[in-house]
């Protein structure tokens, strides 16, 4: 299991056998099942986490009870609530799990003296921020520039392993879509 978020990592840094032991040894693996919450608004995150299989959802419910998907995280994906993490304030997200789920989560702490330790961290997880960046820039540009076909399409065309595995509604809410609406699109598509 702990082989997973190994190979994600050495694709992006060279690590020696000590370093590659030391930084599974930080890991805490967490199950969550079906359904179950992560995280809820309030929560002070300290962790991140690393998706070893399952598939979960973060989302925002506005004062009216709407619900607002940002983000999918399925294996080899990385998942929190970002904004708590990273400054340290209350969450203001659900992270839910839509399927029973293995996570490896790192401490905040943890991690920042595993940057001292291990200087390569910090270039792996800037990379790995920089690209998360530059998928929410492209998201958020493709909803200003393209229509909801185009929307649709680029999204089982960039992520068809997660659009099999979520129901219509879901899909619907992520593009900013009405279900009847993804419901039709598809039935073009056919």
């Amino acid at each position: 299991m702990r082989n997973k978020i190994l190979e994600h990592v050495l694709a992006i840094i060279d690590l020696s056998e000590k370093e590659q032991d030391e930084f599974l040894s930080i890991l805490k693996e967490i199950k969550i099942a079906k359904k179950s919450f992560l995280i809820r608004p309030g929560d002070v995150v300290t962790e991140e986490y690393f998706v070893v299989k399952g598939c979960l959802v973060a989302y925002y419910l506005d004062e009216l009870g709407n619900k607002h998907i940002l983000q999918f995280a399925v294996e080899d994906w990385w998942i929190s609530d970002f904004e708590s993490f990273f400054n340290e304030v209350p969450a203001k997200l659900y992270i839910e799990a839509l399927e029973d789920s293995v996570l490896l989560g790192i401490d905040k702490q943890v991690l920042e003296t595993l940057y001292d330790r291990i200087p390569q961290f910090e270039r792996f997880f800037r990379v790995k921020t920089t690209k998360a960046f530059v998928a929410l820039r492209s998201r958020i540009l493709s909803s200003l520039q393209k229509s909801a076909k185009e929307r649709y399409i680029e999204f089982c065309e960039t992520y068809p392993d997660i659009e099999k595995r979520l129901a219509n509604y879901q899909i619907a809410n992520y593009l900013g879509l009405k279900p009847e609406s993804l419901s039709r699109i598809r039935k073009e598509l056919v």
